[in-house]
């Protein structure tokens, strides 16, 4: 005879179901501002790297926003339950939708990467900057943040100089942001990132076209968005 194995509950998770369920009965309503840090470790009677830990994983399902420097806020738009796995750590409901869009951005936007660095021109790269300046400057405003990655892959599309390239880039602009958004997520909860990080990723991308390195280019920008692949991948089997 076999048993399930039973793994215990780390206590972040612990704290992520109990917020989550306080949320799901309306004790915070959507919109709502959640106590701080320091008071929810000290009404939960655990560190604050637990909270914090805790309400990574409710941002990544959906369930919060997290403002830089102005607390932790319930999402107006509250994730559907149907088909809601969180429990086994699936994150996302669309698996093999999102599956097949980052599979095409590995091989558009590495080809994307290659050609920008070896045609770029000076123009390219002050664009290329600006977005990274964007990135920086919105820090705290997630949907800003957002919109500023799209543009730093778009522009690297443009910076190709194939009009097939871009206008391929351009029709998945829709997907595209539906797949950032989810990379984001994912990548911030499973590699315990920063905000900083990820613009430092871009910026090793924008180093490598500038420098007119053509595989670095191509290599960095597969490597991107293969860290958030083996995250879907990790997650999708753990429902299983």
């Amino acid at each position: 005879m076999t048993f399930p194995q039973i793994k215990p509950q780390k206590g972040s998770e612990i704290v992520m179901t109990h917020i989550k369920q306080q949320i799901q009965a309306g004790t915070y309503l959507p919109g709502a501002k959640l106590p701080t840090v320091d008071q929810l470790a000290a009404n939960f009677e655990v560190g604050r790297s637990t909270i914090r830990e805790a309400m990574s994983a409710l941002k990544a399902m959906g369930w919060v926003d997290i403002r830089h420097g102005g607390g932790t806020f319930v999402s107006l738009t509250l994730p559907s339950e149907e088909g809601d796995n969180s429990g086994s750590g699936r994150f996302f409901y669309q698996t093999e939708s999102f599956q097949e869009v980052l599979e095409v951005r590995k091989f558009i936007e590495a080809g994307c990467a290659s050609l920008a660095a070896e045609r770029r021109t000076e123009e390219d790269l002050r664009l290329l900057e600006v977005t990274i300046q964007e990135m920086e400057a919105a820090i705290g405003d997630e949907s800003l943040s957002e919109q500023a990655d799209i543009r730093f892959h778009l522009t690297i599309a443009r910076a190709s100089h194939n009009s097939l390239f871009v206008s391929m880039m351009e029709s998945l602009t829709d997907r595209l942001q539906e797949s950032m958004k989810e990379s984001r997520r994912l990548w911030f909860f499973a590699e315990r990132a920063s905000v900083e990080l990820l613009i430092q990723e871009h910026k090793d991308i924008y180093e490598a076209i500038k420098l007119q390195h053509v595989k670095l280019a191509e290599d960095r920008v597969m490597q991107h968005i293969l860290k958030v692949d083996r995250v879907v991948h990790k997650l999708d089997a753990g429902s299983r």
